[in-house]
């Protein structure tokens, strides 16, 4: 080795800097779906020259995002931004929990020797809206049973009378 060499301190090559990394990941977040969206939508026919039909849309909308997700990443090795703070994983949990207990109560469960049956629109939106609530520090349990009412009085009246889809309200009906 010659001694009048010197290397970067960087180490060489090409680098660069994330500077808003809430920016950069998260186009690399929408990149991945519309990936995946491109990927889901593959057996639809469609999109092959002028050819249209029931895969346009959805590849042509998930093309876009690819294309937003792209400019947001490059945003965030362009331009400054704050920095990516950390993640509060309760209140999704207990969101996602809600609706998986909304669907196993909507429609019944069999898991082998254990079989609920479907219990109705109406606990098994009051039940998931109350599981959901436990996603939030400032959860009151008064509040929270008179939103719970409330909110099973509203998907009754929308789904059942105003949109008349046939919902089973309770088990025994």
């Amino acid at each position: 080795m010659s001694e009048g060499v010197r290397t970067p301190p960087n180490g060489g090559g090409f680098r660069f800097k994330v500077r808003a990394p809430r920016d950069f990941y998260g186009g690399l977040a929408l990149i991945a779906l519309a990936i995946v969206a491109i990927w889901t939508s593959g057996d639809l026919p469609g999109t092959h020259g002028f050819a249209f039909g029931p895969g346009t849309a959805p590849r042509l909308f998930a093309g876009l995002l690819a294309v937003v997700g792209a400019l947001v990443a490059l945003t965030g090795l362009f331009f400054d931004g704050p920095p990516i703070e950390s993640y509060a994983i309760r209140g999704p949990a207990w969101v996602l929990l809600a609706i998986l207990a909304f669907a196993g109560m909507i429609r019944g469960l069999n898991l082998g020797p254990l079989t609920i049956p479907p219990l109705g629109l109406v606990p098994s939106t009051f039940a998931a809206f109350m599981i959901s609530i436990f996603g939030s520090t400032e959860m009151r349990w008064l509040e929270s049973l008179i939103a719970a009412v409330a909110m099973t009085a509203f998907c009754v009246g929308l789904f059942v009378y105003l949109l008349q889809l046939p919902f089973q309200l309770w088990p025994w009906v």
